[in-house]
């Protein structure tokens, strides 16, 4: 019966220093994984990878890079109205630099004493600008409702994409605003 003893004893003294052993690596594991973050900032910032604001450059005014600053478009708009109502951009045209963000506004008014819904569909010219013609936000992409009388000033913020050939230097910006057939309402 003292064999049976002394193997148990010598088996908990197997498990008490595999536990020993495994807490020690459980915590070095721990220690590696807490150090980790601070290593690899300080390898980023050493190497320049993967640095999301300089510090030295915090208090420069960056501006948009993708900006092609060496040369202009004029963008020309034009509005075409196929309803009771005037609709016209505010400006005629303007200046921009491809990949420069820019907003023009169109205003509409009902000249009518009924509510009208209505949509505007753009065309481009040259065609081959309607690919770089980038609309952010456009009064164009859902139908519009006209109270009686009522004027309204829609928007339209945009961008030209900088790989517009070089050759285009005009492109023109058409809406054409028309009632939407079979949702008329008349008023009360």
């Amino acid at each position: 019966m003292q064999t049976s003893n002394s193997g148990g004893a010598h088996s908990r003294t197997l498990n008490s220093r595999m536990l020993g052993k495994l807490l020690v690596i459980a915590v070095l594991m721990f220690g590696f994984g807490y150090a980790l973050v601070p290593v690899y900032k300080k390898i980023c910032e050493i190497t320049g990878i993967n640095v999301l604001a300089a510090k030295d450059d915090a208090d420069k005014d960056v501006g948009n890079t993708q900006v092609d600053k060496t040369r202009t478009v004029t963008i020309e708009f034009d509005a075409n109205a196929h309803g009771p109502w005037r609709f016209r951009p505010t400006v005629g045209s303007m200046q921009v630099h491809p990949g420069e963000m820019v907003q023009v506004v169109y205003e509409v008014v009902n000249t009518q004493t009924r509510s009208i819904d209505a949509q505007a569909i753009p065309s481009y010219a040259p065609q081959q600008a309607a690919s770089h013609f980038k609309k952010m936000e456009c009064f164009c992409f859902k139908q519009q409702t006209l109270g009686p009388n009522q004027a309204k000033q829609m928007p339209v913020v945009f961008y030209i994409d900088p790989a517009l050939p070089k050759d285009v230097k005009t492109i023109t910006l058409s809406y054409t605003f028309f009632e939407v057939a079979g949702t008329g309402k008349s008023a009360s």
